[in-house]
């Protein structure tokens, strides 16, 4: 069922001149789509309203929410990325899906404590930015998930994704 894993890519899918496909590079192509949706399934359908509206308090209970979140955000990544790695067989080590998980995991709760984020938008001259599609002082009148701190909040995770990838693939 897959199990053998080759370290040159089928006539049509090699390099120029047939040059083989490593096995790390193969894996990483799989990995890093399947960190992507687990990414989207954590973050949008698992993590709850409460650990959503309380893990950015700079207090005992935006510590508590934030690592509740990163828990069941990380259960959901490595069951995808185990699932990968089972079923089609990827020659992934266990060093590297525990490295992977763990980059992953510590830069969420990074950024997701909110001011640490802030701190880095701020020192980055990306304030204008995070404050794009937020609603006016003292109005409503544009609730949306659309800002520019949530586009830089996604990137960020979306980055250090690759890392995880890379580090799962490669060790």
């Amino acid at each position: 069922m897959g199990r053998d894993v080759t370290c040159s890519a089928p006539q049509d899918a090699s390099g120029e001149g047939g040059a083989p496909v490593s096995a790390a590079a193969v894996t990483f192509a799989v990995v890093l789509p399947g960190l992507l949706v687990a990414h989207h399934v954590g973050d949008h359908w698992v993590q709850t309203d409460y650990q959503a509206a309380n893990k950015g308090r700079r207090d005992r209970r935006g510590r508590v929410a934030c690592l509740a979140h990163v828990a069941s955000y990380t259960g959901v990544t490595a069951v995808t990325v185990a699932l990968l790695w089972w079923r089609l067989g990827l020659p992934v080590s266990v060093l590297g899906f525990v490295l992977g998980q763990l980059v992953s995991a510590v830069t969420h709760y990074w950024a997701d404590r909110r001011f640490t984020l802030a701190w880095l938008i701020r020192v980055t001259g990306r304030a204008r930015f995070a404050g794009m599609g937020t609603p006016r002082v003292g109005c409503d009148d544009n609730p949306c998930l659309g800002t520019g701190a949530y586009a830089l909040d996604q990137s960020w995770h979306q980055a250090w994704l690759f890392v995880a990838a890379l580090l799962t693939a490669g060790l």
